[in-house]
């Protein structure tokens, strides 16, 4: 454990804990469309995004709508007018804070224009409720260079979008058309997409990559059992351990897959990959069953010359989860959520079904994965409440600006059925943390853009259950695109901050440069003991359209 998070452990360690009501799952609205991807726009307002063939009940120009804003006040979805079909995208935020949704595809009996080469965008928009907000969405005019259907996304260094991976045309399962390249919106390369030897050797399980930014500026990537390190300038890959015991950990064999939080001086990264399975990808699908135990293994990798020598540390979950979630706290935790103990990503395509679905035997109790704690301790569901909505193939989950955790979607079926045991899910949930229900602190006069390697000073509150906390923890997020069990660009960044002696303001260094923290929009939050803040929004870096130059100063 380094200075810094050891530092924050005996301060939190030597003063009392307050509890509140504890975890809780509140139900709270409809989506209107299935929610089978997910993204937090603005401080008040989400993107969902749905395959047009769903049907759900939200309309727009007299079909249903599979695009909606999800306002997080009033817990109301409005139809956004999406013209491409945005079945099994992905998407992220660029440095200037719009958002581009990317990829899809195109499917029969639907108005919606074949998706697999959409770029989606909705600029940054301050009305509150999302009045006057709008999605430009032309393919003839805004396009990806190769077709992508199931590709992952990440924004990188110079603010723009890394595209990674996916398939030309509509799978079943397996990838067996693969578009094994990467390419960037805006282009870099003249337009052409970058051959990856990586995606060609990790067939066929290799949709959806799992693709994470290091403080380097380089990227890691999971497909399949395989990881490496590629190096975006150089365009070199360095091949690292595979996977223990066989795990596969992407679609439609998915774990998921999450950079812990980074701290100063150094941000040593290290990665954690749970859940998936250790059946082969040589098993033609028609031989898979719903009934497969689905792998309960954590595998955790220190990106250093003497972690990567190491490989991987293993430990276990408390059930095993195909398709779960990650999802990074402020308080620097890590919530295990979703997924299925048995079977396969998808539907309709293994030999055993439930129903339509590819997987069973739902995981209703999320865990906490804490970084911090010794192996074999990190991992408990204690206090965690169960719900009673399974949340399958389709669903997505985010952290929000106030600090809990939205959780939607769910459907392994080709559209509307509610006759199955794992059905269309239109309920929207949240997953309020204990301190929901405490007096919270506060944040005050936060600059709306904080240069790298900077300080600023911010005012603070504390109420009297925190008072005799002594340090206190401050984390920068980008809260991440949410699609198909992975969590893209989402990130934590401990920020040093020195507390003043009358405990009314805090001075708060920045990140030092535009690697350990991609330019672009992000959400401080301030943790005193076991209560969290809620997130104000901020631009980092200048807030320029992308490519943007190196920023700050070099570690």
């Amino acid at each position: 454990m380094n200075l810094f998070l050891h530092t924050l452990f005996v301060a939190i360690s030597t003063s009392t804990l307050v509890t509140g009501r504890g975890w809780e799952f509140v139900t709270n609205g409809t989506s209107g469309i299935l929610a089978l991807e997910a993204i937090i726009v603005s401080p008040t307002l989400a993107i969902f995004f749905d395959f047009s063939g769903t049907g759900g009940p939200l309309q727009i120009n007299g079909h249903s709508a599979w695009g909606a804003l999800w306002n997080l006040e009033t817990n109301q979805a409005t139809a956004l007018d999406v013209v491409s079909d945005t079945f099994c995208a992905s998407g992220g935020l660029l440095s200037n804070g719009t958002m581009v949704s990317v990829g899809g595809i195109g499917l029969t009996g639907t108005t919606a224009i074949d998706g697999r080469m959409g770029l989606r965008i909705f600029e940054p928009c301050s009305s509150p409720d999302g009045e006057g907000c709008t999605l430009f969405d032309n393919p003839d005019l805004v396009h990806l260079a190769e077709t992508r259907w199931y590709p992952s996304s990440l924004r990188v260094f110079d603010g723009s979008l890394m595209i990674v991976g996916g398939s030309h045309t509509a799978t079943t399962f397996y990838n067996m058309d693969p578009a094994n390249s990467f390419e960037f919106f805006p282009s870099k390369d003249g337009g052409t997409p970058r051959p990856s030897a990586f995606l060609e050797r990790s067939l066929t399980a290799n949709l959806f990559p799992r693709v994470l930014a290091l403080p380097d500026g380089k990227i890691f990537m999971v497909a399949n059992n395989q990881s490496i390190i590629y190096d975006i300038e150089a365009d070199t890959e360095t091949i690292l351990p595979d996977l223990p015991n066989g795990v596969r950990a992407t679609n439609p064999f998915d774990g998921t897959i999450t950079l812990l939080p980074l701290s100063p001086p150094l941000y040593i990264p290290e990665v954690l990959v749970c859940g998936g399975t250790n059946t082969s990808d040589l098993i033609p699908s028609l031989n898979l069953s719903s009934q497969d135990p689905a792998s309960d293994q954590c595998s955790r990798i220190t990106l250093t010359p003497a972690g990567i020598k190491k490989g991987w540390e293993v430990e276990r979950m408390l059930e095993g989860r195909m398709m779960p979630e990650m999802t990074l706290l402020p308080t620097g935790q890590v919530l295990i959520i979703n997924g299925a103990q048995t079977g396969y990503a998808a539907f309709s395509s293994v030999g055993v079904l439930q129903g339509n679905s590819n997987a069973d035997h739902a995981a209703f109790t999320p865990s906490l994965y804490d970084p911090t704690a010794p192996l074999g301790h990190r991992i408990s569901n204690k206090g965690l409440p169960t719900t009673d909505i399974a949340r399958l193939y389709h669903s997505s989950v985010s952290l929000t600006p106030s600090g809990n955790i939205l959780i939607a979607g769910s459907n392994p079926n080709a559209n509307v059925n509610e006759t199955v045991k794992f059905l269309t899910e239109f309920r929207v949930q949240y997953l309020n943390p204990p301190y929901f229900s405490l007096p919270r602190p506060t944040l005050s006069d936060v600059p709306a853009k904080i240069v790298f390697n900077s300080k600023f000073t911010v005012r603070v509150t504390f109420s009297a259950h925190i008072a005799a906390f002594s340090v206190v923890k401050v984390a920068l997020m980008d809260l991440g695109y949410s699609s198909h069990a992975f969590h893209s660009s989402s990130r934590l960044v401990w920020l040093e901050a020195k507390l003043s002696s009358d405990r009314k303001t805090l001075e708060i260094s920045s990140p030092p440069n535009n690697r350990v923290y991609p330019p672009g929009p992000g959400y401080i939050y301030l943790t005193v003991g076991d209560t969290t803040s809620v997130g104000t929004h901020v631009m980092v870096g200048s807030g320029a359209s992308p490519p943007v130059p190196d920023q700050g100063r070099k570690i």
